[in-house]
């Protein structure tokens, strides 16, 4: 079995933390796949809708801050069923 030094384990630190915050998103994401893929439906559409012209009768402002409100609640569901 090799040995590692402690210089090996300090060059080696930074991708091991890297892997486990990437190991800890995939799994929050696993746990909630439904709202996950609302969440970015939401924020394509955020984007959609900023692209568009702005000249639609105030709908498209409208629809805007509809998207935006319900971005916030997705991602404060997805915080709360974190907690609980």
């Amino acid at each position: 079995m090799p040995r590692f030094t402690r210089r090996d384990l300090l060059a080696a630190a930074p991708a091991l933390g890297v892997a486990a915050v990437l190991a800890r998103s995939t799994e929050a994401r696993a746990d909630q796949p439904h709202m996950e893929a609302a969440l970015d439906a939401l924020k394509t559409a955020r984007r959609e809708l900023e692209a568009a012209t702005a000249d639609k009768g105030g709908h498209r402002g409208n629809a805007l801050r509809l998207v935006k409100q319900a971005i916030t609640e997705v991602e404060r569901g997805i915080e709360f069923a974190k907690r609980h």
